[in-house]
């Protein structure tokens, strides 16, 4: 485990010097989405200080039982506005918000805890029908309602770019991504904020550092195949 994670951060550091980027800018997300505990208490005390999980059920369990490491938990699943109330418990970062729906639903749960929900916005970046996430264009107008919701603090995008297994087809649209924050950014709308943009996994992290990325979400790399 701890060779694996040294190889990767290897990886991510020499991605961002490539383009000139200081390498502290770019953190790993470890997905442990159908981990078992057991492999994720290892990678926790290899150094891992992201956990990344996809189903909020699943989440809930495992952080009762890892609760004594001292871990940030980020959702990037695809999240239903009514597991929002266990989302705002247990999540410090929501990376999957694409509606306003989902948001109104966030920020009421927020409110009940007294917190401040800080949450990405999904982009479905490729437009692909099978993708979760808010069209390209519809984006600004979405940062714009959420900007006025007070218990939600928006931090940057996130995407899923087209499967290919080859960082040289998805860059496109990291690109694309990075281009859309920096345009919306532009604007200065009112209580959003996006220093960060989520992006890059096993396959194609080294791309996505270099079209911007903060956030890179590697799993496979980490914990080896799912079954």
């Amino acid at each position: 485990m701890k060779e694996r994670l040294y190889q990767i951060t290897k990886r991510m550091q020499q991605a961002a010097q490539a383009c000139g980027r200081n390498a502290d800018s770019v953190r790993l997300v470890a997905v442990s989405k159908t981990v078992a505990p057991e492999a994720i208490r290892k990678a926790l005390e290899a150094g891992v200080t992201i956990l990344g999980e996809n189903y909020v059920q699943e989440a809930r369990e495992k952080f009762k039982t890892l609760v004594q490491y001292p871990a940030a938990w980020h959702f990037i699943g695809h999240l239903q506005s009514n597991k929002a109330k266990y989302a705002v418990r247990l999540f410090d970062l929501i990376h999957s918000v694409d509606s306003l729906k989902l948001a109104r639903e966030l920020d009421k749960q927020a409110a009940k805890v007294g917190k401040i929900q800080q949450i990405l916005v999904q982009v479905n970046i490729s437009g692909e029908d099978t993708k979760s996430g808010i069209a390209a264009d519809e984006t600004t107008a979405l940062l714009r309602a959420i900007g006025q919701l007070k218990n939600l603090s928006v931090r940057g995008l996130m995407t899923m770019p087209p499967y290919f297994y080859q960082p040289e087809k998805v860059r496109p649209f990291f690109a694309a991504l990075r281009g859309l924050r920096d345009e919306i950014d532009g604007l200065h709308i009112p209580n959003v904020s996006l220093p960060e943009l989520s992006m890059g996994m096993t396959g194609d992290f080294e791309a996505a550092i270099q079209e911007g990325a903060t956030l890179v979400r590697i799993g496979t790399a980490i914990f080896g195949e799912r079954t």
